[in-house]
Formats: structure tokens, sequence, C-alpha cells
């Protein structure tokens, strides 16, 4: 079948379909507000729900999929009845791979297609996880953020392998785009998961130097600051003793630039018990003395809270909230 819709040729005049009686879809006897589908749509499902209600596994059956899921590629009882046909009739699952890349490129943010690659990438085994990440590849091309591209990627990472690389290709999309916080987080799921690196401990000291220099490279970037907490996820202990995060928030306050990421992040170390130096205290006291609406207070942390109040004016009620909740030992 050609996909130029001139060309199209009715089921109802295909010989291979002869035996086949079409179920128009119940909409009931007065619906409310029937949905005017094009012929060709609806003499498709009207067979494919023949076929489905029938059981058939066939050949044909699997063609007739392909055809209705050109048309809706949303179509989840298509799919599911595509897997069933399939297996029943043991089709080369290459072969599928290919069909569902064609339909994944043109539909890159369709569940249902991830979910077929999915499905089809796990019966197929290690063998195609290097095809599969590539795949991904070619969609972050088109879209560095797409979702259901990363979900993808990981699950094949975790399932099939195909680690080798992945720290350098996140590397290299961040050079790319250092605001790129899908690479971001696909960053941490590497050093997090990848049975190569020898886990978080291992990797810490390098990606907090690394975190490091992104920030003073675009201090505004809320990624690399985000980054530098997952670091240290349970473990806060650890977060205030390293003197690059503290160092790193005084010098981008000390700019008086884009403070909000290292205030927030400051006050994250002073409520696990950092204890600052009067540097710190002065640069804090100079921000709040350019905020003339914030008030005198009687510790850092409150200050701090204060100053965040007036210069991040979107969670001004969340650090107003903060403020309060400040552990007795900040207060």
């Amino acid at each position: 079948m050609s996909s130029d819709e001139d060309e199209w040729v009715p089921f109802s005049r295909r010989p291979e379909w002869s035996d086949v009686k079409p179920v128009p879809q119940d909409d009931g006897p007065h619906p409310v507000v029937p949905i005017a589908y094009r012929a060709d749509f609806r003499e498709t499902m009207d067979y494919f729900r023949a076929v489905y209600l029938s059981g058939e596994r066939s050949h044909r059956a699997l063609n007739l999929t392909a055809e209705a899921i050109s048309m809706n590629p949303g179509n989840y009882t298509v799919w599911y009845f595509r897997r069933l046909v399939l297996e029943a009739v043991d089709a080369d699952l290459n072969d599928e791979m290919e069909y569902i890349n064609c339909v994944a490129s043109k539909n890159s943010k369709n569940y249902q297609i991830w979910h077929h690659k999915r499905w089809l990438a796990e019966k197929l085994g290690p063998e195609v996880a290097q095809k599969e990440l590539e795949f991904t590849k070619r969609i972050f091309a088109i879209d560095a953020k797409n979702y259901h591209a990363w979900s993808h990627r990981q699950w094949v990472l975790d399932a099939l392998g195909g680690w080798q690389n992945e720290l350098d290709y996140c590397t290299e999309l961040l050079e790319d785009d250092i605001f790129n916080n899908s690479a971001w987080n696909q960053r941490y799921f590497v050093i997090t998961r990848s049975p190569l690196l020898g886990g978080l401990q291992s990797m810490r000291e390098s990606e907090v130097s690394y975190a490091v220099e992104a920030i003073l490279s675009n201090p505004e970037n809320e990624s690399p600051w985000r980054y530098l907490r997952g670091l240290y996820k349970g473990d806060p202990n650890l977060l205030i003793c390293n003197n690059q995060i503290s160092g790193v928030c005084l010098q981008v306050l000390k700019t008086k630039h884009n403070i909000i990421f290292p205030l927030s992040l400051l006050l994250e170390l002073l409520c696990h018990g950092f204890q600052p130096s009067t540097e710190f205290v002065s640069a804090v006291e100079a921000l709040r003395t350019s905020v003339p609406e914030s008030s005198s207070t009687s510790s850092l942390a409150n200050t701090i809270c204060s100053v965040l109040e007036i210069v991040d004016p979107i969670r001004s009620n969340y650090w107003s909230w903060r403020r309060s909740h400040l552990p007795s030992q900040v207060c």
C-alpha cells in the first residue's frame, strides 16, 4: 500500500480481505458528539476490530496493524495486538526494529512507540544495545530533552549494557550546551549506576570539581548547583566539609550577581552545621544592605532567607516558610 492517500485502496476492494466482515464502531443509538472520522480511517479500524475480535494471527493482520498505526500511532490496542501477532507468526524482530525506528523518528514523543521499542529490545537482548543508544542520539540531535528517549536510553544501559562511553557522551553534550539539564541528569545516573565507575563515592571528588568549574563559567545555571547537592545526597556531613563547595558559594556571592543559587546552597550548609567564617558573614551582610526591604535579623541563616524573599520573588512565600522553620541551632 502506498502512503499516498490518493492511492489508498479500501479493504472492501482488496481480494485478500473478501472473507472478513468489518465491525463498525459502536457509538450507541444516540451519540452526543459523533466524531467525523475520515473514510479510510473508519474502514481500516472496522477491519481491525473484526480481526482483533476473531483473534486472527496472520501476516495480513500484521500489515493491517501497520496501516492502522500510520493513521493513529497512539492507539495502544493496535500496538498490543501487533505484539501478539509478531510472536504468533514468528516474525523477524530485527525487521520489526527497523520498522519501529522509522515510526519513532516521526513520532518521537509517543509513549506507545517507545514501549514497543523496549519490548523489542528486551526480546533481542544485549546485541542491540549499541544500536538503541545510537538511535536515541539521533533523537537528541533533534530534541535534546526528549524525556521518552532519555528514559529508553537509561533502560537500555541498565538492562542491556553499553556503559563504556556514556560519561564521555554526557561531557560531550554539556560541552555543546552546559544548560542541558537532561544531560546533567544523565551524568548523575551514570556515576551512580554504571558498574564500570565504582559508584558515587569513587566519582565524587572529580565530579565536584567538574560541577564547580561549570558553576564558575555560568553561575546562573541552576543544574550544576543541583548536581552538587545530589553528589552528597544522604551525606550532609561530607557536604559541609568540602571546602570547594563553600568556596564556590563565597566566590559567586562576592560578585553580587546570580546570588539565588549560592545563597540557597549556603543556607543548606548552615542548616547542616556549617560554621561560616567572617568572610561569609560579610559577603551576606553586603547583600542585605543592597536590598532595602530586608530587615536586620539575628543570624546568618535568617539573613539569607530574608534576602532570598526579595531577590527570588516567585518563591518568596517558600523562603518565608523556610525562615520560620530554621533549625534551632541556626536561628
